[in-house]
C-alpha cells in the first residue's frame, strides 16, 4: 500500500515540474543575456572637443632694399604725327550737297572731301557779275565827264563801285570755301557727318592723317603737367604688344586747346558735335622701338616716370607708426621680443615707405 502511494505522489511531482523547468530555464537565460528583454536605452552622445580660440598674432614684415619709382598713370591712344581735323569755317550754317569720301578711304592732296549746298549764292555771283560789269561801264562814262561833275560827287560813284566788286569777292569766297579738300595725301580715318547734315564753322566733318607716321599720345590734366618734363622715362602699356618703353618727346600746346574760333576745341568730345581736335593737344612719347601691325586709335596707358631711387631701404606702410609727430615701428628679434624704435622718412609710395634712419635690411618689424 505504502509503495503505491509512492509512486501516485512521484507522477505528481513529474507534471508538476516540468513547467517550473522551463520557468528556470527562461529565468536563466534572461539574466545571461543581460537587459535584452528591456527597453533599448539611447546611445550616449559624443561631444567634439572645444579647442580655445587662439590670439591673432600681427603681421612681421623684413625691411628690405629696392628701387622706388614715382610715376604718372595716363591714358592715351596712337596718332598720326601729321594728323588733324577738317572744318568748313563759313560762318552761315549750310546743308551738305555732296560727301565722296569714307572712312578708310586714301585721298591725294586736294582732293574733294565734302561740299556745301551754295546754289543760291552761285546764281546771286551770276547776277552780281552782270551788275558789276554793267557798273563798270558806267563808271567809265562818268570818268570821262569828270569834268563835268565835281570831285565829290566822283569820288562817292567810286566808293559805290567797290563796294558792289566787294560783294561779288565775298560771294566768290563763300562758294569756293564750300569745297572742303585735302590739305596733304593721307587716309580719312573718321568721318563725322554724311550728306544732308548741316554743318557749322568749325565742326569736324572728318579726320585725314599720314598712317607711315604714328605715334603714342596721352592725354595729361593742368596738374599733373606740372610734373612732367621733356625727356622723362615713360613706358607705354600697347593692348595686344605690352609694355614699351619710351621717353617724353612734346608737351601738349595749351594755345591748341582754344583754336581761335570760340568753339572751345581743346580735348575730343565736349558737346553734341566734335570741335576740331589737333595732336598738339596731346603729349607724345617717342618709342625706343615701334611695334610693327599696329593700327591707328589703337588704345593704351602710359606711365611717365618722374622719379626713380635705387637701393631704397623700406617697409610696407603698414608697419610705420605715428603719434603727435613722431614716426616709430616695433622691431622684434629672434625671440620674439619687441622694441620701439625711432625712424626718419623719406620717399613714400602708396604701398612702400623709405626708412633714411633707424633700420638697416633684414631686420624685422610688426604690423599694425
Amino acid at each position: 500500500m505504502y509503495s503505491k502511494w509512492w509512486m501516485e505522489n512521484l507522477s505528481v511531482v513529474k507534471k508538476t515540474s516540468r513547467p517550473l523547468l522551463l520557468v528556470c530555464i527562461a529565468a536563466s537565460l534572461a539574466l545571461s543575456s543581460g537587459c535584452s528583454l528591456l527597453p533599448k536605452e539611447d546611445e550616449e552622445e559624443t561631444l567634439p572637443a572645444i579647442t580655445p580660440p587662439q590670439l591673432s598674432k600681427k603681421p612681421e614684415y623684413v625691411v628690405k632694399t629696392e628701387t622706388l619709382v614715382f610715376d604718372v598713370p595716363l591714358s592715351g591712344k596712337l596718332m598720326s604725327t601729321v594728323e588733324e581735323d577738317l572744318y568748313f569755317t563759313d560762318d552761315a550754317s549750310r546743308r551738305i550737297k555732296s560727301f565722296p569720301v569714307k572712312t578708310g578711304d586714301k585721298v591725294e592732296q586736294g582732293q574733294l572731301i565734302a561740299e556745301l549746298d551754295v546754289t543760291e549764292q552761285e546764281n546771286k555771283l551770276r547776277q552780281k557779275r552782270l551788275q558789276t560789269r554793267q557798273d563798270e561801264l558806267s563808271m567809265i562814262e562818268k570818268l570821262r565827264k569828270a569834268d563835268e561833275t565835281g570831285p565829290e560827287q566822283l569820288e562817292r560813284d567810286k566808293i559805290e563801285f567797290e563796294l558792289k566788286k566787294e560783294e561779288v569777292t565775298t560771294l566768290e569766297k563763300t562758294i569756293a570755301g564750300a569745297k572742303l579738300t585735302a590739305p596733304y595725301a593721307g587716309t580719312i580715318i573718321s568721318v563725322y557727318m554724311k550728306k544732308g547734315d548741316t554743318a557749322k564753322a568749325y565742326d569736324a566733318v572728318a579726320t585725314i592723317a599720314d598712317l607711315s607716321q604714328l605715334t603714342v599720345a596721352a592725354t595729361i590734366s593742368a596738374d599733373s603737367l606740372t610734373k612732367v618734363a621733356v625727356g622723362m622715362e615713360a613706358e607705354a602699356d600697347i593692348n595686344g604688344v605690352g609694355k614699351v618703353k619710351g621717353k617724353v618727346s612734346k608737351l601738349p600746346n595749351p594755345k591748341a586747346e582754344n583754336n581761335g574760333n570760340g568753339n572751345g576745341g581743346g580735348f575730343p568730345g565736349g558737346g553734341q558735335q566734335r570741335k576740331p581736335d589737333s595732336i598738339e593737344n596731346y603729349l607724345l612719347i617717342q618709342l625706343d622701338q615701334f611695334p610693327e601691325g599696329l593700327a591707328h586709335g589703337t588704345p593704351l596707358g602710359v606711365k611717365i616716370i618722374t622719379q626713380r631711387k635705387e637701393n631704397a631701404v623700406t617697409i610696407p606702410l603698414a608697419a610705420l607708426r605715428s603719434y603727435a609727430g613722431r614716426n616709430y615701428v616695433q622691431v622684434v628679434d629672434d625671440k620674439g621680443n619687441k622694441r620701439e624704435v625711432d625712424v626718419e622718412l623719406g620717399l613714400q609710395t602708396s604701398t612702400a615707405v623709405e626708412i633714411v634712419k633707424g633700420l638697416t635690411p633684414g631686420q624685422k618689424v610688426v604690423g599694425r
